[in-house]
């Protein structure tokens, strides 16, 4: 596989969406996705997985300084928020009747029969 080609894989989260971190330090938080990097397939959510970084001393800025700023989680650490029911859930695509796909939440089952 050429690593200069860029792969675009269908994913099942947007820029926008709301959701949490279903595994990691971070388990349980919630925030926005704000960035997706397709190729590496991870995603920076709003105020989750913080993370500090040195700046080096600069002409507008002598002294340096720490900033805090948010850290990457791969996506299949993440899941959607239904804004229905405001839980996490799976999702799927569909075709509707224009012939576009369209994404929806899937109901939840639990494993008991």
């Amino acid at each position: 596989m050429d690593t200069k080609k860029k792969m675009h894989v269908k994913l099942h989260l947007k820029v926008g969406d709301t959701v949490q971190v279903i595994a990691g330090n971070n388990k349980k938080e919630r925030g926005e996705i704000v960035q997706i990097d397709r190729v590496k397939q991870r995603a920076i959510v709003r105020g989750v997985n913080m993370v500090t970084k040195h700046q080096k001393p600069s002409a507008s800025n002598p002294n340096g300084e720490i900033i805090e700023k948010e850290g990457s989680i791969h996506l299949s650490n993440l899941m959607v928020i239904d804004p229905k029911s405001d839980k996490p859930r799976r999702t799927g695509r569909k075709l509707d009747d224009k012939g576009k796909l369209q994404r929806y939440f899937k109901e939840h089952t639990s494993l008991k029969a």
